[in-house]
Formats: C-alpha cells, sequence, structure tokens
C-alpha cells in the first residue's frame, strides 16, 4: 500500500509540473501530458526511487531521475507534432522543476524504506553478505 501511495504522491506532482510547462505553457494536450506523466512516473520510479536511491544516495538517484524526466519529455513529445528542437528546450526547462521535487521526494522514499534493500543499507548487496 506504501508503493500505491508513494506512485500517487509522484503522479500527481508530476503531472502539476509538466501540466504546467507543457500544457500550459506549450499547448500540450492534457492527455498526451498524462500520458508522458505515466510514463515518467513508473519509469523513475522504478528505476531511480526502488534501484538506484537503495543502492547510492540522494544526489546520484536525483541526477538519474533528471536524466530520464529530459529523455522522456524530449522523446515523447516529437511524435505529438513538436519539434526536436522546441521539445529539447522544453524538457530543459521542465528538468530541473522536476528535479527540486526528486530531492524531496527520495527523503520521503528513503524515510519509509520502500527502496528495494530499506534506506539504512546504502551499500551494494552480495550474496555472500
Amino acid at each position: 500500500m506504501e508503493h500505491v501511495k508513494a506512485l500517487l504522491i509522484k503522479g500527481a506532482a508530476t503531472l502539476v509540473i509538466l501540466y504546467l510547462i507543457l500544457g500550459l505553457g506549450l499547448g500540450m494536450a492534457f492527455e498526451y501530458v498524462l500520458f508522458i506523466t505515466l510514463v515518467l512516473g513508473i519509469g523513475s520510479y522504478i528505476a531511480g526511487d526502488l534501484i538506484i536511491l537503495p543502492k547510492t544516495n540522494n544526489k546520484i538517484a536525483t541526477g538519474s531521475d533528471v536524466g530520464l524526466a529530459f529523455i522522456v519529455v524530449w522523446l515523447m513529445g516529437i511524435p505529438y507534432g513538436y519539434s526536436i528542437g522546441t521539445m529539447a528546450i522544453t524538457a530543459l526547462i521542465a528538468v530541473p522543476v522536476v528535479g527540486v521535487f526528486e530531492f524531496f521526494f527520495h527523503t520521503y522514499i528513503s524515510n519509509k524504506e520502500l527502496g528495494r534493500y530499506g534506506s539504512g543499507n546504502r551499500k551494494w548487496k552480495t550474496e555472500i553478505e
């Protein structure tokens, strides 16, 4: 149930951020923004929050989430009729805001110990331990 709550928090915040930038700023349709949010939210939750964050630290996990956000926003906007350059600039505007949210969201994830191995052990796991 904690994962559902975390996904809802992440999804709602990301949707608001992306709708303000992509929807209101760029004029992208809401359903496109919603689809981009779903892909980004699920992908970054699994990769950044559940796998990378428990094994590294908040800065590295935030950096990976920012990189993923840039790629997803940039490449997913192109099929909707926006140019490569327009989407690249829009992604560059969106990802710092997403990054700030992710930095604080990782604190929440760590406190709830939702990561793959909990937040108490940030070292790489081995089979010998």
